[in-house]
């Protein structure tokens, strides 16, 4: 059974940092890709970045230059280091992973940026 557990979201002054967390379990993070989106009421889950088991990651555009995914092989977790948070950062956190053409999704984490 995979599982996706996120971690780190809070709230957050305009121009803090965070870092998320998602920590796997019935997989490994070093063999499949890992990817961050996030969601606000209304609106479609975004796309946010993506590591890929060979060490390739893309960002979208909206977070490029502040946004940081990496992963540590033996916690077998994920993290989202998140600078310079801007108000429209304000959403919550998925992970997402796909093992033998099934999609998992973590529960999601709360990011609220706000002075």
């Amino acid at each position: 059974q995979v599982q996706l557990r996120e971690s780190g979201g809070g709230l957050v002054q305009p121009g803090g940092s965070l870092r998320l967390s998602c920590a796997a379990s019935g997989t490994l993070v070093s063999t499949n890709f890992v990817a961050w989106y996030r969601q606000t009421p209304g609106r479609e889950r975004e796309w946010v970045a993506t590591l890929v088991s060979g060490g390739a990651f893309a960002y979208a555009d909206s977070v490029k230059g502040r946004f940081a995914i990496s992963r540590d092989n033996a916690e077998n977790t994920v993290y989202l280091q998140m600078n310079d948070l801007k108000p429209e950062d304000t959403a919550v956190y998925y992970c997402h992973t796909s093992v033998r053409g099934v999609k998992y999704w973590g529960q999601g984490t709360q990011v609220a940026v706000s002075s």
